[in-house]
């Protein structure tokens, strides 16, 4: 009898896995790959996939099986494989990226192989969700009333009850596994926060449905822990997006987090329909935007040097924990792009490396959007003020003191713009302003200027070029 492969990709779970389960029922034996590749890039993903990979493996094992690991060209790799174990086909959940696409189509040349394409990471595939009219969206909010419309809910499928594995069980590249972990220790504080793996995944999904009714008003204060923190868990499908919505759709007030997994599938469809948006501005008017290459404040942005606390609150973050809260994510792009006027490219390239949840789709449309240069931008001229947000969202400064200790003793009245504060306070404080923690690299007012005469600029060159 020929055999199968189950060729795991961003579906790093067994249950309610459409892959796993139609191999499982085909009745041939199976022989589960992960192929690590260049998608696997960014080193906090990888010491995610890492970890994920392994408790994969573990669960594969407690069902008398294994996951064979390799690196290299997905494609190779699995025809190897195939004329090794006489497998005949390819079981295998549908990415988005545009590299990933083009995986699937070469792998479909390879003679003697049947592929088996499920669809799970996203509640509605690209391609399906247009106006009436039959083009896509280019607006979230009728995107999202003509996606939930279209969904259908269902309850998510139980791991199969009966797989057979191939033996003996191919070789795999112990290797290239162990190479997916930082050779630094940046990521030594990340398993406080975290448990990679579809168990980990599902404990945070029961946590997370006791925060649904409050999701609306918790999930912009960033010193409360108010969200679900599932982006690193589906990101690598630890759980399908089926699971999730089933289990946020029951509870109360399931609307606004709901609305998330959407914005999720908006942001696919718009990568399906502009490969380029990872790098491309979506909007003309940006293409000759007079942005600033300044490697000195790009650095003091990355290490959270800018001298705003809720800035480099959220950018130590990120760095601890590979995970920084939505509304500061909005707040810290915003401050790159506009009081800095550094290329957008920049800060996505930063969080595609540092973030664990680092979603291509995701992460190019929301940076577009803070830019003001995808489909669904807001305004260009809509220029966060880093301290306004921060007396806010964080108004007794609660996440500034966890992630910027240098001000913990900084009363609130003065905690976002600490170098307001007089001289005898620094001093009482145990933090002067210019030596223990940076004055602001920018002035607020001075910066947003000059980002509304840049956006002015770059639309006085389209309209010239126009007439």
């Amino acid at each position: 009898m020929s055999s199968a492969i189950v060729w795991f990709r961003r579906n790093l779970r067994v249950s309610d896995n459409p892959a796993l389960t139609a191999a499982a029922e085909s009745g041939k034996p199976i022989i589960p790959l992960y192929v690590i590749d260049d998608l696997d890039e960014g080193s906090a993903g990888r010491w995610w996939l890492h970890n994920s990979l392994q408790a994969l493996h573990a669960a594969l094992r407690d069902d008398g099986g294994y996951l064979v690991i390799r690196a290299g060209n997905p494609v190779d790799a699995i025809e190897q494989i195939a004329e090794d174990f006489d497998a005949s086909d390819v079981y295998l959940a549908a990415r988005y990226e545009p590299a990933a696409v083009q995986q699937e189509r070469d792998l479909e040349t390879v003679d003697g192989l049947k592929l088996h394409v499920s669809t799970d990471y996203l509640l509605n595939e690209p391609g399906t969700v247009l106006t009436g009219g039959g083009s896509p969206f280019k607006v979230f909010t009728p995107f999202y009333k003509t996606a939930s419309a279209q969904f259908v809910p269902y309850t998510p499928a139980a791991a199969p009850a009966d797989m057979t594995y191939v033996s003996p069980e191919p070789e795999g590249d112990r290797d290239a596994h162990q190479a997916l972990l930082p050779t630094l220790d940046w990521a030594d504080r990340f398993p406080d926060y975290w448990t990679p793996g579809e168990e980990g995944a599902l404990a945070r999904l029961e946590e997370a449905k006791t925060k649904v009714a409050n999701y609306d008003v918790e999930r912009d204060r960033p010193g409360h822990d108010g969200t679900s923190r599932l982006s690193p868990h589906m990101h690598f499908g630890e759980i399908s997006a089926g699971q999730a919505h089933y289990a946020i759709s029951s509870q109360r007030n399931a609307e606004p987090l709901i609305r998330q997994l959407y914005w999720r599938d908006f942001s696919y469809h718009l990568l399906s329909e502009h490969p380029t948006l990872p790098s491309k501005p979506l909007r003309s008017e940006f293409d000759n935007f007079p942005w600033v290459e300044d490697d000195e404040h790009l650095k003091q942005w990355q290490r959270g040097k800018t001298g705003y606390p809720i800035v480099d609150a959220g950018m130590r973050q990120l760095w601890h924990t590979g995970w920084m809260h939505n509304r500061v994510r909005m707040i810290v792009a915003s401050f790159l792009v506009k009081h800095l006027l550094i290329p957008w490219q920049h800060g996505a390239d930063w969080f595609l490396d540092t973030l664990l949840d680092a979603d291509l789709a995701n992460n190019s449309a929301g940076w577009q959007w803070v830019a003001g240069c995808g489909t669904d931008a807001a305004p260009y001229f809509r220029v966060f003020n880093p301290i306004l947000q921060g007396q806010k969202f964080d108004p007794d400064g609660a996440y500034v003191r966890e992630w910027v200790p240098e001000l913990e003793n900084m009363p609130s009245k003065f905690i976002h713009e600490p170098w307001t504060a007089p001289e005898a306070m620094q001093q009482e404080c145990g933090v002067i302003i210019g030596r223990d923690y940076p004055e602001p690299i920018v002035e607020h007012k001075a910066a947003r200027q000059r980002a509304l005469d840049a956006y002015q600029l770059s639309r006085d060159l389209v309209n010239s070029a126009a007439s």
